[in-house]
């Protein structure tokens, strides 16, 4: 069987700021809320990736918006992996956490579309990962070209040459 993990990428507190929040916030919230208590009752490794920036910013190691966000927060035996660039393996400790595991296969949702998401996603597939990422659990903010739709639409239709698409609701059917 192959082991799987579920990574759950850049969901903080300062991604839900009411004056400027990631588009469709609360669905993906309770879209998150659903697919870690599958991964769990499933015994799913569960990986929080956490964004880190400097001083002063929204997302500043130990500040009130780096936090992950308390509704679909770790619980003990989850996994926190710390990064400071969009590839959740850049310089982090998940490509040695995934292998202590024997980890082959990863789920992608959280944040940011364009790029955490898109990043993390085609690394893992240079890296041997079958991929399969939630169509329906990643998400952004609109640009002056673009609307947020339109980028998670977009980023859809490319990184399916990298990933398995799947829906939140029938990830294990």
């Amino acid at each position: 069987m192959t082991k799987q993990a579920l990574l759950i990428i850049d969901v903080q507190q300062a991604m839900f700021d009411e004056a400027d929040p990631v588009y469709q916030g609360a669905a993906l919230l309770g879209k998150l809320q659903t697919v870690i208590a599958q991964a769990r009752s499933r015994g799913i490794t569960i990986v929080y990736i956490q964004h880190n920036e400097g001083p002063g910013t929204p997302l500043a190691s130990g500040s009130p918006g780096w936090e992950i966000h308390p509704a679909i927060g770790p619980e003990a035996h989850d996994l926190i992996v710390q990064k400071a660039r969009p590839d959740a393996f850049f310089q982090t400790t998940l490509q040695d956490e995934l292998d202590a595991r024997g980890i082959q296969e990863l789920i992608l949702a959280g944040l940011q579309t364009e790029m955490c998401i898109d990043t993390t996603c085609r690394n893992a597939c240079s890296r041997g990962y079958k991929v399969t990422l939630l169509r329906d659990a990643h998400s952004t903010w609109p640009l002056e070209a673009l609307s947020a739709q339109q980028i998670i639409d977009h980023h859809n239709n490319v990184l399916r040459w990298f990933a398995d698409m799947k829906d939140s609701s029938n990830l294990f059917d």
